[in-house]
């Protein structure tokens, strides 16, 4: 017999969509997923599309309360919700849940990203995010550093379950733009993975003397000095931009992580994180799966969804 659920989770992206039946105690009881996200639904129909993934599930249980997350909050989603400043916990995320009801009669909370001005003035937003953030740390007491690998990574520290910092980091975007559209993508053959020129690329990024601009271009050199072969560079690459954005990201914190540095992610890119700061000599973790739909359910339940 199917367990009743308590709460309706959806993690919609970019190019993703994810929902989760949750039980009582926030555990997940049926999952499902589709290639919909916000910029894949035609006509930006997303009614149609949310009846469509979840509707036989709300057949059964009307009356279920449904949450939200990710960029079908956004401009370009279905509800523009805005931004919650940081410092923020569950309980702040909760109180800036935007209710909507569908033209099915349906009501859906949305939740809004966070956002956060830096020390150097400038401003910074994540968006879906901050609710797997919320599910991996829950209340739990002291200081988590967590990194978030993806198109635009996201580094977030978190004290006392609430978030406090992030900084966002476009390394994923700018490896695809450099393969596409740059000199050095010419230089990778096909894809493939090599782990000693990875670990090559990571090593250079830690070095003295110049920063990224100035390393960047020994994607080039290495593989016209035969250094490298062309089914090399790519990993070496990757190794130096993923090795670029670790000092970066340490460099913004007032102090060296103490804790290992949680990775939140399923992907081979989450791998990929995991060595290379091991590589750099600090601890790190995986994060426990399903942050994100335990975020949500810790954001329902301070927002009085469910009990």
């Amino acid at each position: 017999m199917t367990l009743p659920a308590v709460l309706i989770g959806l993690d919609w992206g970019t190019t993703s969509f994810r929902a989760y039946r949750l039980g009582a105690d926030g555990c997940v009881l049926d999952a499902r997923s589709a290639a919909c996200g916000i910029l894949k639904v035609p006509a930006g129909d997303f009614e149609r599309v949310f009846e469509a993934e979840i509707g036989p599930w709300l057949a059964d249980q009307p009356n279920l309360p449904v949450i939200a997350a990710g960029m079908i909050t956004s401009r370009q989603g279905w509800v523009e919700v805005p931004y919650c400043p940081c410092p923020a916990g569950s309980g702040e995320i909760a109180r800036a849940l935007r209710r909507h009801v569908t033209g099915a009669g349906r009501v859906v909370h949305f939740v809004p990203g966070l956002s956060i001005v830096g020390a150097d003035g400038v401003p910074d937003v994540i968006r879906g995010e901050e609710t797997q953030i919320v599910g991996e740390v829950g209340a739990a007491p002291g200081r988590r550093l967590l990194v978030l690998p993806g198109t635009h990574s996201k580094w977030a520290l978190a004290e006392a379950g609430r978030i406090v910092w992030f900084a966002t980091f476009m390394t994923g975007e700018l490896f695809g733009v450099l393969k596409e559209h740059s000199i050095l993508g010419r230089m990778i053959a096909a894809e493939a993975s090599d782990g000693d020129a990875f670990r090559r690329g990571l090593a250079y990024a830690r070095s003295s003397g110049g920063g990224l601009l100035k390393r960047l271009f020994s994607a080039r050199t290495l593989g016209l000095f035969g250094e490298l072969p062309e089914s090399a560079i790519g990993s070496y690459l990757s190794g130096l931009l993923i090795g670029s954005e670790i000092v970066e990201a340490l460099a913004c914190l007032e102090q060296a992580p103490r804790e290992p540095i949680t990775v939140i992610g399923g992907s081979d890119l989450t791998e990929r994180y995991l060595l290379a700061i091991a590589d750099a000599g600090l601890p790190a973790r995986r994060a426990a799966t399903d942050a994100a739909a335990h975020g949500l359910f810790l954001i329902a339940r301070a927002a009085g969804l469910v009990s």
